[in-house]
């Protein structure tokens, strides 16, 4: 079976996120880096992308060349990924999916509601794919969370505690660090820092779990380091679509927490713990039981934990390989459609761009009550309420 093409603006040379995608994209030899614009100065995205083994026609020096170029080839690339700055992410997403490309957005995928509105309305008008990178719900435990609530192994879900919180903001004396500054500048930030940037990430993986929508949410924001405008710890209390409650705490000033995303599931029956910096075990205690330990890679999991495990029981799982779970998912969508069938059902996981929408709506709800001392916020989308 030939290999999809695929295609990346961003990304480029030192860049945090480029070689997660890279790796990701290629683990299973299902798409073929063919095409991108890796960097903002055009020069330097053309000598690295053919340094890294793009064709010389297809290192191009911008977006706006690779959508022209690429739009006139009959081997044009099946998917493109958009890890470019926040700000640019709608723009370019826009311009792909009206000319025909499926796209893979980084989060945000937009700056405002009405723009993600906007992507969402383009991308069921035009049919073609639209995905937004929350790249931690490819863990293989994570989607065996989900199919375990999915299957009533927690009967109904009463409460979700999720957090993000790391401290590697928390020295007052980098506040002029460039790389830091402008998370909390609203100029280039936008509306919130620490839960645009990690809260998000959270927030959507309760929702991925256990199946339900953040209808209405409260919000406590602070920015601790008194020069930053935006907050840089925020606890968001909020209600879900099937009556579940939810506490959210994230933060960039927590010394001694690195990583810090970590989801708890309590139902009537059970609960489930699973922690990123330890993604092999997910932790479940059945009501008036003992405590189980769930390990990657072993029998009779879920389907959709089973086919995103990549490597034998004992192993460590990293973030490259969740990354191609997504990717995985999207070839098997790009596939289904080239050939008029129905997608996998335990493929059909990726992120879409509804949750890219639903996620700007938080942000911008999680903004307004922070404001307005906690006051309860409708956090659902115009289009969906």
């Amino acid at each position: 079976m030939p290999r999809l093409k695929w295609g990346m603006i961003g990304g480029g040379e030192g860049s945090q996120i480029g070689p997660a995608h890279r790796l990701g994209s290629g683990l299973d030899g299902l798409f073929e880096f063919t095409a991108g614009a890796l960097d903002h100065r055009p020069d330097a995205g053309r000598e690295y992308g053919r340094r890294i083994g793009l064709p010389p026609d297809r290192a191009y020096g911008d977006w706006h060349e690779m959508l022209e170029g690429e739009s006139k080839r009959a081997d044009k690339v099946d998917l493109v990924t958009v890890a470019t700055p926040n700000a640019t992410h709608f723009e370019i997403t826009k311009g792909f999916l009206q000319a025909g490309f499926n796209v893979l957005c980084e989060k945000p995928m937009t700056m405002t509601v009405e723009e993600g509105e906007e992507i969402v309305r383009l991308a069921q008008e035009t049919g073609n794919i639209c995905a937004v990178n929350y790249g931690y719900s490819g863990y293989s435990l994570v989607r065996h969370m989900r199919a375990m609530v999915a299957r009533g192994d927690l009967g109904k879900i009463r409460l979700v505690k999720a957090e993000f919180a790391h401290g590697h903001h928390a020295d007052a004396a980098d506040a002029d660090n460039p790389r830091v500054r402008w998370r909390y500048d609203p100029k280039q930030a936008g509306v919130s820092a620490q839960f645009a940037d990690c809260g998000i990430h959270a927030l959507h993986m309760a929702s991925f779990v256990t199946g339900q929508e953040v209808e209405s949410l409260s919000a406590d924001c602070v920015s601790c380091i008194s020069s930053r405008e935006l907050e840089d710890d925020a606890m968001v209390n909020f209600r879900m679509s099937d009556g579940a409650v939810g506490r959210l705490w994230t933060s960039s000033i927590a010394i001694g927490r690195q990583h810090g995303l970590t989801l708890q599931v309590f139902g009537e029956k059970g609960g489930l713990r699973w922690t990123q910096e330890q993604p092999n075990q997910l932790y479940f205690m059945p009501l008036n039981e003992r405590l189980q330990v769930i390990e990657r890679g072993e029998a009779n999991l879920s389907p959709e934990a089973d086919r995103a495990t990549r490597v034998t029981i004992g192993h460590a799982e990293g973030m490259p390989l969740a990354f191609a779970n997504i990717y995985t998912d999207l070839a098997e969508a790009i596939r289904a459609r080239k050939e008029r069938r129905s997608v996998d059902p335990a493929a059909n996981l990726y992120p879409k761009a509804e949750d890219g929408l639903r996620s700007m709506a938080a942000v911008f709800a999680v903004a307004k009550s922070g404001k307005e001392e906690g006051v309860w916020v409708d956090a659902r989308p115009p289009m969906f309420r």
